[in-house]
């Protein structure tokens, strides 16, 4: 039975607005050749920067400039700020439906009834 409810909120969930407006989202920046560029060479950065930071090196001032000024080019792009925002939207129903399902256990915890699924 959990199973079952469980597979049901997730087609709901799927079925959204704010879910669907993820996926456009998601398409559309991978429809961009160029901003796919720019996201793997931020992805390439950030790596080295982490590596040296977990050696124990300080990074450079030119390696933390080139992220800053590639991040700040990627962030000012349409798609990029049409994916911030649908993930936050689909944050906040997935934020919802954990509380709901709280407040279900909650309510569940303290019910002397039980119900076999």
């Amino acid at each position: 039975m959990i199973d079952e409810t469980a597979q049901q909120l997730g087609r709901l969930l799927g079925q959204g607005e704010e879910y669907q407006a993820l996926q456009r989202a998601r398409e559309a920046i991978s429809s961009d050749k160029d901003l796919v560029d720019q996201l793997r060479q931020l992805d390439g950065l950030a790596a080295q920067l982490e590596q040296r930071v977990a050696s124990g090196q300080e990074p450079s001032q030119e390696d933390a400039d080139a992220y800053e000024r590639l991040f700040s080019t990627v962030q000012a792009t349409p798609a990029y700020q049409r994916l911030v925002a649908a993930q936050s939207n689909f944050d906040k129903v997935m934020l919802r439906a954990q509380e709901q399902i709280m407040e279900g256990m909650r309510a569940g915890g303290q019910s002397r009834i039980i119900t076999l699924g």
